[in-house]
């Protein structure tokens, strides 16, 4: 297609962009999630899922719910199996709870088609829209924390400590080492407004860790990828089962299975989407996302897909900040992460030997950009200020965006009552302070 019929497709010339920053973005963007390729199977595998077929199941997923999210909704965010709703797949339901990893994905095509239904009535963007724009603010600062915890961690720079929770990395390691050089020359790059400046930090870190011995050229090269073991494998009889705990038990099982997953997946999806849409500034003036219920969509039908090939909940990305940073704006970034997921299947040498060293200090540079949103709440207002802090700060410390959503839901409606301002409160939030509740105090987590 010509550039004339993707500027027409794609609105970009009204959204202020071009074919070469969409495009840059959308590299950006995929670069800095490939790694849910490796992670993903490789906790799913811990259920007794395949390793190869769940590596092609999250290729395929992420390049439905991606393309989806591009050519549908026209926005800029890509989508691929979540983290953290994978490990409560493997430890929450199959060996927490005993199901079978192909009752598992039954629940997720259920909440899958129960977001469908959410979204075409309506209900998903009323939710979204109920969120107060203070919230709205405190959700990209949180994320922005939360991106950079990520890369932290994945650098190395900030490791496990039994006496202080946290602590320093050895900097004497290659691996953080290479890391710390990235940040340094991504940060550099970013000082003197270098175009592409995070693509092209997580490029020359990469080519820097071939030396150090951190890169490695092999990464993939013994994979053979078959997707038969996942694919239509869902077990919805056995979900449904009644057996030894009765209508009312199993009923109740599947209901809080189904819940969980749902509520989980909704509020990491409105989160990536309100803030990293607060970043890239488009937001309109009641701080709501255009085109927001299609993008809901497409996380409805891309989770739906995803269960019946074989991977966990698919949710919209964080790392997609990475891309907007970049300047995306469009859903030609989507598009251009959507295709190399695809290409990802054939080039899995390729996509899968840049370290996650590398993407690190970009997800680091992101989380400073993402702080930018928190001057627009007021911190004088204590009655705003708590809510919205403990938003941002549940977000990092409970390595959770929903939890961090979570967290500002249920405490806004009390500061608010507390100080006679309950009719302030949309109902909506109310039944979702409610929601949250039960989920943290019955529901399994």
């Amino acid at each position: 297609m010509s550039t004339k019929g993707l500027d027409r497709m794609f609105k970009l010339t009204e959204n202020k962009t071009d074919v070469k920053t969409e495009i840059i973005a959308g590299i950006t963007t995929y670069i800095t999630m490939a790694y849910i390729l490796f992670v993903n199977p490789d906790l799913l595998s811990i259920a007794g899922m395949d390793f190869n077929a769940v590596f092609m199941a999250t290729c395929l997923s992420a390049a439905i719910g991606t393309l989806i999210m591009g050519f549908y909704a026209n926005l800029p965010f890509a989508q691929a199996p979540g983290m953290g709703l994978n490990a409560f797949f493997t430890f929450g339901v199959v060996l927490g709870l005993g199901y079978t990893w192909e009752q598992a994905l039954a629940a997720i095509f259920i909440s899958g088609i129960v977001f469908i239904l959410l979204t075409v009535t309506g209900l998903r963007t009323a939710i979204v829209e109920a969120i107060p724009t203070s919230l709205k603010h405190a959700i990209g600062g949180g994320i922005g924390l939360f991106i950079a915890l990520l890369g932290f961690k994945n650098a190395g720079i900030v490791v496990p400590y039994e006496a202080t929770l946290v602590t320093l990395g050895n900097f004497q390691d290659p691996a953080v080492l290479l890391a710390v050089i990235g940040l340094i020359i991504t940060g550099v790059l970013m000082v003197k407004r270098v175009k592409g400046a995070i693509l092209i930090g997580i490029l020359a870190t990469m080519l820097l860790g071939i030396p150090m011995g951190v890169t490695d050229l092999s990464a993939g090269m013994n994979f053979s990828f078959d997707i038969r073991p996942t694919l239509f494998k869902m077990d919805l009889p056995g979900l449904l089962n009644i057996g030894e705990a009765g209508v009312v038990g199993a009923i109740t099982s599947v209901l809080t299975v189904v819940i969980s997953f749902s509520l989980v997946d909704m509020f990491d999806t409105i989160g990536t989407l309100i803030g990293t849409g607060a970043k890239a500034k488009m937001l309109d003036e009641n701080g709501n996302l255009p085109n927001m219920s299609k993008a809901l969509m497409a996380d409805a039908v891309a989770t739906s897909a995803g269960a019946l090939l074989g991977t966990s909940t698919v949710t919209t990305y964080v790392e997609s900040a990475a891309g907007v940073a970049e300047g995306g704006k469009t859903g030609l970034t989507a598009v251009t992460t959507g295709i190399l997921f695809i290409f990802s299947i054939l080039l899995a040498p390729f996509a899968l030997m840049v370290p996650a060293e590398a993407t690190a200090p970009a997800l680091i540079i992101v989380g400073v950009l993402m702080m930018g949103t928190l001057k627009e709440i007021d911190f004088e207002d204590f009655g705003e200020a708590l809510p919205a802090f403990l938003t941002i700060a549940i977000m990092p410390f409970s390595f959770s965006i929903a939890n961090g959503i979570a967290a500002g839901l249920v405490f806004l409606p009390i500061v608010k009552i507390a100080t006679g301002k309950a009719r302030e409160v949309h109902p909506t939030v109310y039944v979702l302070a409610i929601l949250f509740i039960l989920r943290f105090t019955i529901l399994p987590h």
